[in-house]
């Protein structure tokens, strides 16, 4: 019990000294991510499309 005690406070203790981002600063790196995210859905669909007709036209 000592030892998660111990934990705990040294956790707390390593959490005050982290650099936490702003409010802008996450909301700005949400919307890299989401816009990223997406541009890569697409680009992944766009291929997945033109691969699935190149096999249709073969076998079919």
């Amino acid at each position: 019990m000592n030892k998660a005690v111990a934990f705990i406070k040294e956790s707390y203790v390593e959490l005050r000294k982290v650099n936490w981002p702003s409010r802008k600063q996450t909301i700005n790196y949400t919307v890299i991510v989401v816009s990223a995210s997406i541009v890569v859905a697409l680009f992944l669909g766009f291929l997945d499309k033109i691969f699935s007709t190149i096999i249709e036209k073969f076998i079919f």
